[in-house]
């Protein structure tokens, strides 16, 4: 029911619309004034049409300008989210309201200006922002954070509480360009060959990784029935991802064009039938305790590998035997870059990483392609250097 009341020359209506996300009463509200030489019958009738015009409004998802960022974030989770972004971006963007909410949530979405957002984008690019480094946070992630805050203002401007993004005029810092770390060849024999004595799955993991350059969720979500023994190929079909606060899940793939299919060498393949017979060894002598998942790479039990253990075996393995640790997706650029030094053409490289499309693999791996053409061309050069010594 609407609550009328007077104030000066003019009429504020309100209407409650439930509670909040924190559990507070919520109302809209409405200013109406009477045109000049309106009657007091014909005010109270006008002003009873306008407070149930109003309460209807209201009922049907009517909202104000009035309404702060974190109010209407938590309305573009549930009206957008759910239904648009992927699970994996979905839990991700919901990590990214750590810092944006106390910083700007309580600020009224006509009222946000591009300065006030400004301020806090540049406030991620500073030292002590990263609570592990201690460092100023990557520029890759303050994108993140920007487009979080965008994709609001896109609904709100759709909705018609704004009428334009201030986003549109913010500027990330351009922050420090890391170089790629890339494994040599002669560093990458020398990994593979410390694993020869180490678990098999550890081994057919590594091996399969550099090789292919799958994705490390798209490693961790190959289940069995993706490979093929008879005609050495593997598919992608799923991702397995680890979120903070939710845990390990599974989830479509990146991109439709990252479902591939990929010719795998025969010594790798070996090693995943090795590996095949050696989980059902297992699953034999664990009886009741196995759990049969599918899953290539999984715990002792049969359960999904975490998506943190492989990581943290190889960087003990590195750090053990001196070499330099990486990470997991230099696994993936160093089977970028053994393609493109191979002599395949971007569209190829592009399908076979699985990526959205081919502008992506260059703009990524642009120098590496560079690299791969002057040696083409220096070929060339030998093979008619005798036009040189002609002239």
């Amino acid at each position: 029911m609407a609550t009328i009341r007077k104030r000066g020359n003019s009429y504020q209506i309100r209407v409650s619309v439930g509670y909040d996300t924190s559990g507070s009463h919520k109302e809209q509200a409405m200013t109406w004034k009477p045109a000049e030489g309106m009657t007091e019958r014909q005010i109270q009738k006008e002003l009873n049409r306008q407070a149930v015009m109003f309460e209807e409004a209201c009922a049907h998802g009517y909202r104000t300008s009035a309404v702060k960022f974190q109010e209407l974030a938590e309305e573009w989770f549930e009206e957008y989210g759910k239904l648009n972004l992927r699970n994996t971006t979905f839990y991700r963007t919901k990590l990214l309201t750590r810092r944006v909410y106390p910083a700007i949530g309580h600020l009224r979405i006509d009222r946000l200006t591009a300065r006030q957002i400004q301020g806090f984008i540049n406030s991620l690019a500073k030292d002590g922002v990263h609570e592990k480094t201690g460092k100023p946070l990557a520029r890759k992630s303050i994108i993140h954070y920007l487009s979080f805050i965008s994709g609001v203002f896109t609904y709100a401007v759709r909705v018609g509480l704004v009428s334009e993004n201030p986003c549109s005029k913010v500027v990330i810092p351009r922050g420090e360009v890391k170089e790629k770390e890339i494994y040599s060849q002669e560093e990458m024999q020398q990994l593979l060959s410390l694993m020869q004595n180490q678990p098999l799955k550890y081994r057919a993991f590594f091996y399969l990784i550099a090789y292919s350059g799958f994705r490390r969720s798209e490693m961790l979500g190959l289940e069995w029935k993706d490979v093929d023994f008879e005609h050495q190929i593997i598919s992608v079909r799923r991702t397995s991802n680890y979120v903070s606060g939710i845990g390990n899940y599974t989830d479509t793939t990146k991109t439709k064009r990252s479902q591939r299919t990929l010719k795998i060498a025969a010594p790798i393949m070996e090693m995943l039938r090795a590996l095949q017979d050696e989980q059902a060894s297992e699953s034999l002598r664990l009886g009741g305790q196995w759990v049969d998942t599918d899953r290539i790479f999984t715990r002792w039990n049969g359960t999904p590998m975490g998506n943190h253990t492989p990581y943290k075996w190889l960087r003990n393995l590195c750090n053990e035997n001196g070499l330099p640790f990486h990470g997991i997706h230099a696994f993936r650029h160093f089977a970028a870059s053994s393609m493109i030094s191979a002599g395949l053409d971007v569209t190829t490289v592009s399908g076979a990483l699985g990526h959205s499309n081919s502008g992506t693999t260059l703009n990524v791996y642009s120098h590496m392609f560079q690299n791969a053409q002057a040696r083409v061309s220096d070929a060339m050069d030998g093979v008619f250097g005798f036009l040189q010594k002609a002239e």
